[in-house]
């Protein structure tokens, strides 16, 4: 059998590309391929409300398990409240929902032994062809990024009495600042259960599961609250760019159709890739037929056109990760939560204004001066930025 489209991977952007499809191109046939027993993976996705348009909204409503009407952020010098509406998705939700819907068209603990643009090889010796492949298995190494990363660990908590929380905290950085900036993020998803992240903003991930287990104790305690249970763990590196050479990242594919995170379709700052993810399902679901070249070379204009409108925040990523003292680069995020409400949403949207950036780089900068000038020159764009 011949399909039109395989998903290499089951993962937040391909299961909606498969999801979309079954909804507006019931007639194409499609396979969703993934190596572990369920889609989705061990994740929870949240996202802002200015992330997404009304319509996409409203068709991925089914996926989220919780919303709020405003978050909160904190660090020594700073606490405020933003009223800016919050969503979470958990991969249960994901696989239940998706998986349902995809029914024999999900095929899972599969494992993948090669990917061409249109066909598919497995461990058992099978080999699918389709018109065309899109491989979504996860981030690729690739010599052609300059990478930070977001590593975290989380778990999901079921408290002896309700917690108080009436709204998520995405960054608590009044904890113990060390290899670079740390921040707790916890999400009240009931009265008596949170999901609680221990979150580093490092070069490369030099603490423990154990340590970081030991973090999120530390900080249950301290806020006065008391685990009954761990009801689920999720662990992660996510990659933030400091700068590349996209084109030639791009090239390393060999033609290949690519999708998520190994896409470079995420935000360089906040590696939220969920509205990413949305935007390509919709626009694939858009085409008049699949063929691999037009596909991927459709997608590769999709991911060029958000590297470079990312330029800027690639810049404050240098600051953040190689200006002053790690244990002082805290106070780059605390001065940007200092600015108006419409800016940090427009922000986590990527969609900053050139008012927004002049607005961010003015003042008296929170690392000292020099270090952060050198910091915003490294990795010039003579080398990285132009090769476009």
């Amino acid at each position: 059998m011949t399909y039109d489209l395989i998903l290499a991977g089951g993962g937040l952007a391909n299961g909606l590309i498969a999801w979309r499809l079954k909804q507006l191109r019931p007639e194409w046939r499609v396979l969703c391929i993934e190596a572990y027993s369920h889609i989705g993976g061990n994740h929870t996705w949240s996202f802002h409300d200015g992330d997404l348009t009304p319509a996409q909204h409203r068709w991925i409503a089914p996926l989220v398990v919780q919303r709020w009407p405003c978050y909160e952020v904190h660090f020594p010098a700073r606490s405020r409240r933003l009223p800016s509406g919050y969503a979470s998705i958990t991969s249960e939700r994901f696989a239940e929902v998706i998986g349902a819907a995809l029914g024999d068209d999900l095929r899972t603990a599969q494992r993948i032994t090669e990917v061409t643009p249109q066909s598919v090889s497995l461990s058992n010796g099978e080999r699918l062809q389709a018109r065309a492949v899109i491989d979504g298995r996860g981030v690729r190494d690739s010599a052609q990024m300059v990478l930070g990363r977001q590593a975290f660990l989380g778990q999901l908590l079921k408290l002896q009495a309700p917690h108080g929380l009436d709204a998520p905290i995405i960054m608590d950085a009044r904890v113990p600042q060390e290899l670079g900036y740390r921040f707790v993020y916890v999400l009240p998803f009931t009265p008596d259960t949170l999901l609680v992240e221990d979150t580093h903003y490092v070069d490369r991930q030099a603490l423990s599961a154990d340590q970081l287990r030991a973090h999120i104790a530390e900080y249950v305690k301290g806020q006065g609250w008391t685990i009954e249970a761990c009801l689920r763990e999720e662990q992660g590196v996510l990659p933030i760019t400091l700068a590349g050479d996209f084109s030639g990242f791009w090239n390393d594919a060999k033609g290949l159709p690519l999708s998520g995170l190994r896409a470079g379709l995420f935000h360089c700052t906040t590696g939220y890739s969920l509205p990413h993810a949305v935007r390509l399902a919709d626009r694939i679901a858009q085409q008049a037929d699949l063929d691999a070249d037009r596909l991927a070379t459709g997608i590769q204009a999709i991911a060029h056109q958000a590297w470079r409108r990312q330029r800027f925040y690639r810049l404050l990523n240098r600051m953040l990760f190689l200006a002053g003292r790690p244990e002082h680069r805290w106070q780059v995020m605390q001065r940007f939560y200092g600015l108006s409400d419409g800016l940090i949403s427009r922000f986590y949207a990527g969609d900053s204004s050139i008012a927004d950036k002049l607005r961010i780089v003015s003042g008296k900068p929170p690392v000292p001066l020099g270090e952060a000038l050198h910091a915003m020159s490294r990795y010039h764009p003579r080398h990285y930025e132009n090769r476009e």
